[in-house]
This record gives structure tokens, sequence and C-alpha cells, in this order.
């Protein structure tokens, strides 16, 4: 199936989810292409606009998807997308990104779709993040960053997704403060609150390879691979 990857804040581990849960698909055979529709923040290395996130999800298609599908809208920036494109007289235009999904859907079975920041991140003056799930039908798994102030904001954004008439398929709580004494009763709290199920729990890992976080995904990989057994 495809699905939405959004978060409770920016920096929280989207992209970290969306390659291990690619990574994770591909090893069970299911052909699946990532998509981040809008980046911002990009240095230039040999003449060419590159940023980290769109670069894990490149390194992780196949090499026949074009990188203009896998991203079709990237600035310069390091801030909301609706300012890093007004910095460069740009419009962020919902043809573009519906059109590069078409394409992707097309030419792989799963396209896992990473937000921008936040649910809510505004795109344009008249598009916002939560428009892309919306009107793609994609069911969305939250990523809780969890830290001081994780069960507020997770809570918030759960309570949004649904509001705007997107499913919740589930949520994944990533450890973004290793430090933070109160990881466990954070974590408990909110398996015991939300409306969807925990997909799983990352701990702080100093190396957060696709390969490595895959480990702890495996219930949300076999959520989105939803293909029936083989006989």
């Amino acid at each position: 199936m495809n699905c939405f990857i959004t978060g409770t804040d920016t920096e929280i581990g989207k992209t970290t989810v969306t390659a291990a849960l690619l990574f994770g698909l591909q090893q069970r055979g299911c052909p699946a292409v990532g998509m981040k529709p809008v980046a911002a923040g990009a240095v230039m290395k040999n003449g060419v606009a590159t940023n980290a996130d769109v670069d894990q999800l490149r390194r992780l298609a196949p090499s026949y998807i074009p990188s203009k599908l896998i991203n079709p809208y990237l600035f310069e920036a390091p801030t909301a997308p609706q300012i890093a494109a007004e910095r460069e007289a740009r419009t962020i235009e919902w043809p573009v990104i519906a059109a590069a999904f078409a394409d992707l859907t097309r030419l792989s079975s799963c396209v896992v779709v990473e937000g921008i920041g936040g649910w809510d991140v505004p795109l344009s003056t008249v598009l916002s993040s939560r428009d892309i799930p919306r009107r793609l039908a994609l069911p969305v798994i939250l990523v809780s960053g969890i830290r001081l102030g994780a069960i507020n904001h997770t809570l918030l954004t759960a309570r949004a997704i649904e509001n705007d008439g997107c499913q919740l398929l589930g949520w994944v709580a990533n450890v973004v403060d290793p430090h933070y004494p109160f990881l466990i009763e954070t974590i408990a709290t909110l398996r015991a609150t939300l409306p969807a199920p925990c997909l799983a729990e990352i701990p702080w890992l100093t190396a957060p390879t696709p390969e490595a976080v895959a480990n702890w995904l495996v219930e949300a990989i076999h959520v989105i691979d939803d293909r029936p057994p083989a006989p």
C-alpha cells in the first residue's frame, strides 16, 4: 500500500523512518520507492543542488526512477517551504506534485511519501503539507519524536490527522533525546491514549542506518506490505 509519513515536528526522524521502511519493504521483495514532494535546505555539490533527505531516498530508489519524481520541489533556504519558495520567486503547485506521484505509482507498486516539517506546514498561500495525504487518499504513519513535549505534540497531531479526514494507520515512537528521563512513561502514555497502534519503538541509535532501523520496524513494514501471502 502507498502511505504518507508525517511527524510531530521537524528533525524527529521522518526520513530515517521512511528510508528504513523502504529498505525493509525491498528486502521482503516489495518494490517500493520514496517520495519527498517538497524539501528545503540545499547545498551545492559539483554545481548541483542537493538535500541530504532527498539523497537518502534517491539511493534507495531504482536507477530508472527520475529524481524529479522523487523530489519535485527543492529549495535552498533551510526554512518553512512557503518562505523558501518565496525567496526564490517560485510557487509550489499541486498539479506538479500530483503528476509526480501518479508517475511513481506507475513505476512502483508501493510509494512511501514523506512530508516536510509537521502535519500542517504551509507550502503556499493555498496549499499545506496536510493536503498531500488528503488529496492522494494516503493512510498516515505518524513519527513521534520522544522527548520533553512529545505527549502534547503527538496527541495534537493525531487529532489533526483524523479531523482532516485522513486515516491514522499507526505511529512510531522514535527516541530523539536519549537523556530524557521519562522515555518509558512517555511511550506508555501515548500507547494508552492514541487511537491508533504503536507500530514501532526505535531506541536512540548512534548509527541510524536504514538497515539498522528496519530491524525495529518489522510490524510497520508488514502493515504497509499488505500483499496476500504467496501460495
